[in-house]
């Protein structure tokens, strides 16, 4: 598990260091430009790389529960003595050097407390993992939502041209005396219609721009477009099932999930033990006055003993037997007891969702492999039907709302398509996270396809589907 998150990162550093050279704020941007700005400016991810390392401290601090425990000081009295008699005061100062070592032999309780703390910081490691492979979808469908919203906005502005020309014609018409006022109201809603859409889409467009600029703190004015001869492949294997269970073995925040239930069944465990007895070794040194040790009775001022420096070592065993704590140990079980029920209902629902997740993907991206082709078939029909209604109206067999109707329809079936093609993208990453095997490695093959000229206001559509057609 570890070595898989450690392979994961490898080709992180790998991809962004071998193929990206840093960059300034530019006009421009490709998607694993992109990608490297968001991996530096991203705060949600630079805040889980601060917890996990946090989180993991949790270990050394376990570990020092095990470990011999040293301390040590000095301590300085002044102390004054009386009797009765008058005149018959004493007074002497002293200084004692102090060291204590204790060493835990038998502590049950502290090395259930080092599991549950190396089961944590694993869960927060695949929880870092888990937020660097969701910054990489992120990353993706911000970029391609921003291109889907260009496609769009560029669809938008043809069939706004479109319907103006579709406009202008019926005018002219009316003026000649082959059409009347109705079809020129007919088509000055159509285009109105269109000029709001177009209006709408523009601000989509600005919108989505926007969301690049919280990922990278960066404003661009144009990025390189995705080609349409991206293939558009049925998702491998093509059994549902497979997918499933490769999810339920490596979605990363279902590990971490499981994870999360084995630290609470270890802290119950450390709970539990704390009604189990102690078993310390201890070791302590004194040096210091003789008087301040008590060797001399301090009420027999008139006898004369020695006064010097004396040392004094101990060596023990210490057991320590819980009896009643007020309640406290049972309480502290019982609250582990629900964390841990807590835990395995919320491994138990993420598992679910996973499994629920992957299915519904899974189908989407079948779903979207059908839909690409079948919409570009439909870009070509509706193309054919148009031309067939601008001839037919010629000849008197169509009107005015035949056309405007082709031609919405047109334009209709054309943001469906990138609709399909961008869906389907996006699905596949959702899927391969889904699944535990997103990596950067998706989005350089990805980059492969992306066209540093494409320009939507002419690429929108398949270079074999002119948008004039």
């Amino acid at each position: 598990m570890t070595l898989l998150i450690r392979t994961r990162r490898f080709v992180n550093a790998a991809c962004l260091s071998a193929l990206l050279v840093p960059g300034a704020w530019a006009e421009s941007a490709n998607l694993l430009e992109v990608y490297r700005l968001a991996v530096t400016e991203d705060r949600q991810l630079a805040a889980a790389r601060h917890d996990y390392l946090a989180r993991r401290e949790a270990v050394p601090q376990a570990y020092a529960g095990l470990l011999p425990q040293l301390s040590s000081g000095v301590s300085w009295e002044d102390t004054q003595l009386r009797r009765d008699e008058p005149g018959l005061v004493r007074r002497r100062s002293a200084a004692v050097f102090q060291a204590n070592l204790k060493q835990p032999l038998f502590r049950v309780d502290r090395w259930f407390q080092l599991q549950a703390a190396k089961a944590d910081t694993q869960q927060a490691e695949l929880e870092l993992s888990a937020k660097e492979q969701a910054l990489i979808l992120q990353v993706a469908q911000a970029y391609f939502e921003t291109l889907r919203a260009r496609d769009l906005l560029a669809a938008a502005q043809a069939e706004e041209t479109a319907l103006r020309l579709q406009q202008q014609q019926a005018e002219g018409r009316l003026r000649s005396g082959a059409s009347n006022i109705t079809d020129v109201l007919d088509a000055q809603a159509a285009f109105d219609n269109a000029r709001a859409n177009r209006q709408l889409a523009q601000r989509k467009v600005e919108e989505a721009f926007e969301g690049l600029y919280r990922l990278t703190h960066r404003e661009y004015s144009s990025i390189d477009g995705i080609a349409h001869h991206l293939p558009v492949h049925p998702p491998q294997p093509r059994d549902t099932e497979a997918w499933i269970k490769q999810a339920l073995q490596h979605n990363l925040s279902l590990q971490a999930r499981q994870l999360a239930v084995r630290a609470a069944e270890q802290a119950r465990h450390q709970r539990q033990a704390q009604y189990t007895p102690s078993l310390d070794a201890v070791a302590s040194y004194r040096r210091g006055d003789n008087d301040h040790f008590g060797y001399s009775n301090p009420t027999d001022f008139g006898r004369d003993g020695y006064r010097g420096n004396v040392a004094q070592g101990s060596l023990g065993l210490e057991l320590n037997i819980p009896l009643y704590s007020g309640g406290m140990t049972r309480s502290q079980v019982r609250e582990a007891s629900e964390r841990l029920a807590q835990s395995t209902d919320l491994h138990e629902l993420q598992r679910r969702e996973v499994l629920l997740d992957t299915r519904n993907l899974h189908r989407a991206v079948n779903s979207a492999v059908e839909q690409v082709g079948a919409r570009r078939q439909s870009i070509r029909s509706s193309q054919a039907a148009l031309q067939a209604s601008q001839v037919g109206r010629e000849l008197g067999s169509r009107n005015t709302v035949d056309v405007l109707n082709a031609q919405r329809q047109l334009y209709s079936v054309v943001r469906e398509y990138n609709h399909a093609r961008y869906d389907y993208i996006i699905d596949s990453l959702k899927l391969k996270q889904a699944a535990g095997t997103l990596s950067p490695a998706d989005l350089l093959s990805l980059s492969s396809y992306l066209q540093a000229g494409y320009d939507p206001q002419r690429d929108f559509l398949p270079p074999d589907l002119p948008a004039g057609s």
